[in-house]
């Protein structure tokens, strides 16, 4: 029996193609070999890209730091397959790891109290001539994961729909929701529509299992927190 054909890699089962693999299980489940093989695209007429991105890095003892010490001519010069365009994706790929790793975890505020979140939102929303609403997204140890702002309006009003509050706070997994909004008129007391609609949001939050943990307005002379006033 003669020697089998080898398989183009698009002739591969779906499971097995790196970009198909990471749609499938996740990039976690791919080798390093496969993530080199996205990068590269395409191998030679003897190699797969996988085939070939396992060579390069058997020849660097399957070292990732070596083979970030590789220059552009290393690469493009001792493989057939990889042109110059090729060995600058690969290099570049590696950089951005590197870099990745030697920034600091981002620091997430952990809310304790109204004045936190006043001191959160302040940035956004101190001395604004007309109304903002804000939603912060916290986890379940009451940290900060994100804030957006989910309606903006006039002098007195700021239209907010409230799928626009629940559908990142879904996506985002929040545990807790903040909102936030500033009065122009300087009135430091909610109005009957602040009231309202911070009981359909939260009403339709706990749906969801996410709490409502304050509501805070903006006015000159500090802010109105429905927490601390017990009215949440």
């Amino acid at each position: 029996m003669g020697k089998a054909e080898k398989l183009n890699i698009n002739e591969w089962a779906v499971e097995d193609r790196p970009r198909e693999k990471m749609l499938l299980k996740g990039i976690q489940a791919l080798s390093n070999a496969e993530l080199i093989a996205i990068l590269i695209g395409s191998g030679n007429k003897k190699e797969t890209a996988v085939e070939l991105s396992q060579r390069i890095l058997n020849d660097v003892n399957n070292s990732l730091n070596q083979l970030g010490k590789l220059s552009v001519d290393d690469l493009s010069e001792t493989y057939d397959g990889i042109g110059e365009a090729k060995a600058i994706s690969i290099i570049a790929a590696l950089e951005l790891g590197r870099r990745r790793k030697s920034e600091k975890a981002e620091v997430r505020k952990k809310i304790l109290s109204s004045r936190d979140v006043y001191d959160l939102f302040y940035p956004q929303l101190a001395d604004l001539p007309h109304e903002e609403f804000w939603v912060a997204f916290l986890n379940s140890s009451n940290k900060v994961m994100d804030k957006v702002r989910v309606g903006q309006g006039g002098t007195t009003f700021a239209p907010v729909d409230i799928r626009l509050v629940l559908k990142p706070a879904v996506q985002k997994l929040a545990s807790g929701l903040i909102l936030c909004h500033n009065h122009p008129s300087s009135t430091n007391k909610p109005s009957r529509l602040d009231i309202e609609l911070t009981r359909k949001i939260k009403e339709a939050a706990a749906l969801f299992d996410i709490r409502i943990l304050d509501h805070i307005i903006f006015c000159d002379d500090g802010y109105f927190s429905f927490a601390d006033e017990g009215i949440l």
